[in-house]
């Protein structure tokens, strides 16, 4: 099937529905958001890029940029990052306090808010937080081969005003020792790092070095294989939070979500698929992005549980 009349066709029929979810209101910017807008896009292997409906208008990416920080932070301190975030998926909400009381200030995984705070500690040693956001968006720029991606400024101050929550995992999570750097720029860093702005063609460019083992078309060799392959695995049993599960009973393959209203998805290989809707379900993730991604998984046989064919 042509990527370019099966992405044209999933985006009219998202048009047609009515229930889109409800946008993230309890971050004010993102609540402001038109539910209406859809955006997919779906880069190959070969290099070219397929898009459709509102994949060229850029939104806020939030915890998809967790993908972007624990692959920055394997890189600098490696498997020892292990030891203070679990690989386990956490059967709670993405800001669920919980669990750490239980487990003494060790998040389950870098993909819940007490997960991605530890990762920006990291990013924070020996840094100011400025440098280390520069870092951070330095590094998805290069990914997506695109300087025109931004920090969006309202968005992180909106998030800075309403993070009440976020300053209680973080100062539990310093409580134990789990946090070296100061709360207040660990805090910062990460509100900045979830507002970068990004298309689904910008996501998808970027999230290439996932599907071709590490390597980026643009950037070269990012992570090794075996890394690659490990934060994918990550992202299969953690990237939808208490909904990984239904995300993999559903699409199958690989993805980390954003209550901005994106979903980022591997299919090793094959493609990366970025998809935008800002209607979220229940447990946070976007309605109609997994609701795309679900047909395009099974259009093209990409399930990583799909029988391999010749």
């Amino acid at each position: 099937m042509p990527f370019d009349d099966l992405l044209a066709g999933i985006a009219a029929d998202m048009r047609t529905v009515t229930d889109r979810g409800r946008v993230a209101d309890y971050i004010p910017s993102l609540g402001s958001v038109d539910p209406a807008r859809f955006g997919i896009a779906l880069c190959t292997a070969d290099g070219a890029c397929h898009v459709a409906g509102d994949a060229d208008l850029p939104f806020s990416i939030q915890s998809i940029s967790k993908v972007f920080a624990l692959t920055l932070a394997l890189g600098k301190v490696g498997d020892a990052l292990w030891s203070r975030v679990g690989r386990e998926p956490s059967g709670s909400a993405f800001n669920s306090i919980v669990q750490l009381e239980r487990e003494e200030g060790i998040p389950r995984n870098p993909f819940i808010n007490a997960g991605a705070l530890v990762c920006t500690d990291v990013h924070l040693a020996g840094h100011s937080p400025r440098e280390a956001i520069g870092e951070i968006l330095r590094f998805v720029r290069g990914l997506a081969d695109d300087d025109d991606i931004v920090v969006d400024e309202t968005v992180a101050r909106s998030e800075q005003e309403q993070g009440f929550r976020n300053a209680a995992l973080a100062n539990y999570i310093r409580s134990f020792g789990n946090l070296q750097q100061p709360v207040d720029a660990v805090l910062g860093t990460y509100f900045h790092q979830c507002a970068i702005a990004m298309s689904c063609r910008q996501l998808a460019l970027a999230g290439r070095y996932l599907m071709l083992g590490g390597r980026s078309p643009g950037a070269g060799r990012i992570v090794t294989p075996q890394r690659a392959r490990r934060i994918n695995a990550i992202m299969l049993t953690c990237g939808h939070y208490d909904a990984s599960g239904d995300f993999a009973f559903r699409v199958g393959l690989p993805g980390k979500s954003g209550v901005g209203g994106g979903i980022l998805a591997v299919a090793p290989g094959r493609g990366s698929i970025a998809v935008w809707s800002p209607g979220l379900n229940a447990q946070g993730n976007s309605q109609l992005g997994t609701l795309a991604l679900e047909r395009v998984s099974a259009a093209l046989g990409w399930s990583i549980f799909d029988p391999v064919t010749a």
